[in-house]
């Protein structure tokens, strides 16, 4: 039987991590001005890089040194598309996986989104060993303009020049950048689908249940308080990960 494991934010709340829409998700923080769901968007990034890269380096770096908790190290050995960006499943061990919304420790050069890119390390940890007070947003900014390769005088990304997190965000759409067609071929070979820790309120929970009922996989739905899909043939699981984890031990 061939597999597929896809993850949200529950998984990594165990390692500290906030689930997105929870209370103390990163969706109910925004910045002074903005929401979150106007910060995470190419024309943020774009018209504001200042507030949107200040957002990113407060609420997601402070986040890069967390460990896998038991959960990611169970499965990386298996066939895995995660909509986390914390890389954890790659810090558990999982070389194939698809981080399908990107990862938080990678950039790209900013480019229009059906180009192809390459990715690179992130500097994040650059602005850290600056050792700027949190409380000091504009020094932050100047420091985070400068590394992302963002005029201090135009305030504005140059295509080519300048860095963009790898990162999905909301005005954006999934491209091979992503892996969307290697999540797509899974989603059809896969005779079992289980679904651990999410919401089913982004888009690809959404493809990967319509194509795994019409293809007849078996799938199980794995969170302490599972949405009901109303289908009738989806085996639901009340637990966490770890706890899903530890009856299969």
């Amino acid at each position: 039987m061939t597999s597929l494991y896809i993850t949200g934010a529950g998984v990594s709340k165990q390692s500290g991590i906030p689930t997105f829409r929870g209370e103390d998700g990163f969706w109910t923080i925004g910045s002074v001005n903005y929401t979150p769901q106007e910060m995470a968007t190419r024309q943020m990034y774009y018209q504001q890089p200042d507030e949107f890269l200040l957002w990113y380096y407060k609420r997601f770096a402070t986040y890069k040194d967390v460990f896998p908790n038991s959960a990611h190290y169970w499965l990386s050995d298996k066939r895995l598309i995660t909509q986390n960006i914390d890389g954890l499943d790659g810090k558990a061990g999982n070389q194939n996986y698809i981080p399908i919304h990107g990862r938080l420790d990678k950039v790209t050069l900013f480019r229009n989104q059906n180009q192809p890119m390459q990715l690179m390390d992130a500097p994040w940890d650059e602005v850290a060993q600056l050792q700027i007070e949190s409380a000091d947003t504009t020094r932050l900014k100047r420091a985070l303009l400068e590394t992302f390769k963002i005029s201090q005088s135009t305030r504005q990304p140059e295509l080519e020049v300048s860095l963009k997190p790898f990162i999905l965000l909301f005005d954006e759409y999934y491209t091979d950048l992503f892996r969307m067609n290697e999540a797509e071929r899974w989603m059809m070979e896969a005779d079992k689908m289980v679904f651990i820790g999410t919401s089913f309120s982004v888009n690809i929970t959404s493809i990967a249940l319509r194509m795994g009922l019409q293809n007849g996989a078996r799938i199980e739905i794995v969170d302490p308080e599972p949405v009901d899909l109303g289908v009738s043939s989806i085996r639901y699981h009340s637990l966490t990960a770890e706890e899903y984890i530890a009856r299969l031990s």
